[in-house]
């Protein structure tokens, strides 16, 4: 029998009580939730398929995800399917990742005002991005780029910042050729992107405050008087704002692989919990001030759980965005009018992307007995609401 390796649903079941004693009235509905169906994944309280090998007769259980986008075990299907259709809009040029971030004392608004500072986060650096790229003393070009937002640090803290990749070209103002970068390093020049970025974010932040678009109590209540507020915005202006750009890919069969790091990730994943003691959680996270090296950090088990679901997305939220020729109601069109500049066909579609599968049910894999038979749905186990959970 195999040891049980321990799971953030182990946390939160076991703590959840103690944690909702102290947090229970800041937590919104989204948070309530996730903490709910984390600890529900997988289990006979969401019902599940009885499976029978085809060639033994062997019989498992498998029980239905929650399909929570926070839920560290329910990614993996949702990521396939979303790389298996992003495959098809692949180009045959280098593709670039470029992180733009906000400092930590801007970052913190997000504690109160989650979706208002990340939808500046995205237009400030989309904007950013689209106008240095269609400067003609720059590339000259209009570029599509994919945007994902990331909320946390390796620690679990407030750490608001998008990862871009990025195409290594654009079409030409007429649309008459593809404009190629002009070399194998970042076409954009980085301080340049710095200083747009902060521009652009602080200004949006002060138009948002003027209208009365934030909300500032509790620690933050100071920041609501507005020569408090704009003593913030001028201290952040004098700052450097981090924009990095990472050396560019092998080529663009490496980029689904390199999204596949980025697109479903959750604050934290299963596999860097390495123990729930005594009620303190200690977990695996990497020092990038120390030269990226690998640490362990333990945490009281309420604080544990409260700085994971700092990262709960408002609902409505979208994560993963599309800008440029890569816009959702250009896509099809305007990569139409890449390839033909560029002079290739599309990517085969990848047999991957079955939309019509049914998304409870858990990738099947090869009987585990006989090894050659196949595991079919044999009975369907309704939801136990009521079922207590073995977590020994």
């Amino acid at each position: 029998m195999r040891d049980h390796r321990l799971e953030l649903a182990d946390i939160f079941g076991t703590h959840q009580q103690d944690f909702l004693a102290r947090w229970n009235h800041v937590l919104s509905r989204q948070q309530r939730r996730a903490l709910r169906d984390i600890q529900d994944c997988r289990t006979a309280i969401l019902g599940g398929h009885l499976h029978e090998c085809d060639r033994c007769g062997h019989r498992v259980i498998l029980y239905n995800s929650c399909r929570n986008r926070h839920c560290p075990k329910c990614q993996a299907t949702a990521r396939a399917r979303w790389l298996a259709q992003r495959q098809t809009e692949l180009l045959p040029v280098p593709y670039f990742h470029v992180v733009f971030t906000l400092p930590q004392q801007i970052g913190r608004l997000a504690l109160q005002n989650a979706k208002t500072i990340y939808n500046l986060l995205f237009r400030a650096a989309s904007q950013t991005l689209l106008e240095t790229a269609a400067d003609p003393r720059l590339l000259g070009a209009s570029i599509g780029f994919l945007a994902v937002l990331h909320t946390w640090g390796q620690n679990l803290h407030l750490h608001p910042h998008l990862h871009c990749v990025v195409p290594g070209g654009g079409i030409s103002p007429d649309g008459s050729r593809w404009i190629a970068c002009p070399k194998s390093t970042f076409f954009l020049p980085v301080r340049v992107l710095s200083s747009r970025f902060r521009k652009k974010f602080l200004g949006q932040l002060e138009r948002a405050f003027r209208e009365g678009a934030l909300r500032l109590c509790g620690e933050l209540r100071p920041l609501a008087e507005p020569a408090a507020f704009r003593a913030l915005c001028e201290k952040a202006s004098a700052m450097d704002w981090v924009v990095h750009v990472k050396p560019p890919f092998g080529g663009p069969q490496r980029v689904l692989k390199y999204l596949a790091r980025y697109t479903h990730r959750v604050a934290i994943a299963n596999h860097r919990l390495r123990s729930l003691e005594q009620g303190r959680v200690t977990f695996e996270w990497k020092d990038y001030a120390d030269r990226s090296r690998t640490k362990t950090m333990t945490l009281d088990a309420v604080e544990f759980i409260r700085r994971f679901l700092l990262h709960v997305l408002p609902s409505g939220m979208v994560r993963i965005r599309q800008f440029g020729f890569l816009a959702n109601r250009v896509r099809q069109h305007k990569l139409e009018l890449c390839r033909t500049l560029l002079a290739v066909r599309q990517p085969p579609a990848s047999g991957d992307s079955d939309s019509s599968a049914d998304p409870n049910l858990p990738d099947v894999p090869a009987c585990p007995v006989c090894k050659i038979g196949r595991l079919l749905v044999v009975e369907l186990l309704p939801a136990q609401p009521t079922a207590i959970q073995d977590t020994s």
